[in-house]
């Protein structure tokens, strides 16, 4: 009798492979004919952490103090620090029971997603969206829908378009701003608008902010949402501490909620990790009010980053600067028609420029490509115009 092979999980074998190490090999494969790499691909800093938190982070992953598992919500010390933090960034009173820290903001969006929705439910996302976002609630057998963000509205959706896309199935809206991948920055009483919509439908509104410290006015709240009467019952903030501090390695985020969402949580990552890394969580929490000149001052350095990506674009007529803002731009190419992954792969290859093609980010995309500009220097920036200006397939 001859059996039959086990199977592998459908809801992941049904999903594509990780898209950035498939765009890394073809930056590996360039000869560097036309000088040195220029990564726009994965969203990492561009620059390196600051002397002082590498110092924090060996000392504390050198103290017996943090070999031992800890809070699953995370260490009291860096719950309060954040939750200081986030009162201070948004004007809004927020303790320490408001904050889950995570492995990352990714794990956070897993967390989240799983804790309002299960496989059969329904998540609405803008489209173009961000790829883990979506593989993640594939994997989990959620299903999604999609509102359509048009270049004629700087990827921004409309609120009525979300309004007809909230069917009685759907648990959560998910949305990212600044935007991955386009770079978009939701203006705050956009966001207010739809967490209005959101509540009166009885759906969570998951706002991924892992970006919003690179926002280009300093000083100024995101958004009013902790603000709102009850805002604890249907809004959660996600956040990532990887590129304010140059640790991406480390993989810190956090999720700030209610304290009745904060103790769903919990009961997921005891399962995923039972806790974040600790050291991490020791120096951030000594960094997040030391460093905060030093973090202003690289706000400042990518919003120069971004200024000079427009000034290559504009020399470069045939191609489009569709959007963007704090890491990323949204870039139209000039082979319309053509698939993204085969313009980026040329890209690479030829010309030594690596970004993630548009056709990760949804099916109707395929005109576009992400530039994470805040990957390269001012230098690098520049020397994409002749890089640009020559390519051809």
């Amino acid at each position: 009798m001859t059996l039959s092979p086990p199977r592998f999980n459908p809801y992941v074998e049904q999903i594509s492979p990780p898209p950035v190490p498939a765009v890394q090999a073809w930056g590996r494969a360039y000869a560097g004919d036309k000088g040195p790499l220029i990564d726009l691909s994965q969203a990492v800093p561009g620059y390196p952490a600051h002397p002082h938190m590498l110092e924090l982070l060996g000392e504390m992953a050198s103290s017996l103090a943090y070999t031992g598992y800890g809070p699953i919500e995370g260490d009291p010390v860096l719950r309060k620090t954040y939750a200081a933090h986030v009162s201070q960034v948004y004007d809004a009173p927020l303790l320490p029971e408001n904050i889950h820290v995570t492995s990352g903001c990714n794990q956070a969006f897993i967390c989240a997603a799983m804790t309002v929705a299960g496989a059969g439910d329904t998540v609405l996302m803008t489209e173009p969206f961000y790829f883990n976002h979506e593989t993640t609630l594939a994997m989990l057998g959620i299903r999604t829908r999609f509102v359509a963000c048009a270049p004629e509205r700087g990827f921004l959706p409309r609120v009525e378009d979300i309004a007809a896309a909230l069917t009685p199935q759907v648990k959560a809206l998910a949305l990212v701003s600044p935007n991955n991948p386009t770079g978009a920055v939701y203006p705050a009483d956009l966001l207010e608008e739809i967490f209005t919509l959101c509540k009166a439908r009885g759906v969570w509104l998951i706002l991924d902010e892992t970006y919003r410290d690179f926002l280009p006015v300093a000083g100024e709240a995101p958004h009013g949402l902790f603000r709102q009467s009850g805002w604890e019952d249907g809004f959660v903030s996600l956040y990532s501490f990887s590129k304010s501090f140059c640790i991406p390695g480390h993989r810190l985020g956090a999720i700030s909620a209610g304290p009745a969402f904060i103790a769903q949580v919990a009961k997921i990552m005891d399962n995923l990790q039972i806790c974040a890394p600790r050291s991490a969580q020791a120096a951030v929490a000594k960094a997040l009010p030391l460093l905060a000149d030093w973090r202003e001052a690289n706000r400042v350095e990518i919003l120069r980053r971004g200024d000079a990506l427009k000034a290559v674009m504009a020399k470069l007529p045939q191609w489009q600067l569709a959007a963007v803002g704090a890491y990323f731009a949204f870039v139209r190419h000039p082979l319309a028609g053509t698939p993204s992954a085969i313009v980026a792969e040329a890209l690479a290859k030829t010309c030594g420029v690596s970004c993630i093609p548009g056709g990760y980010f949804g099916a109707g995309q395929d005109d576009y490509l992400r530039f994470a500009f805040a990957n390269a220097d001012v230098e690098g920036i520049g020397r994409l115009e002749a890089r640009l200006a020559g390519f051809s397939l």
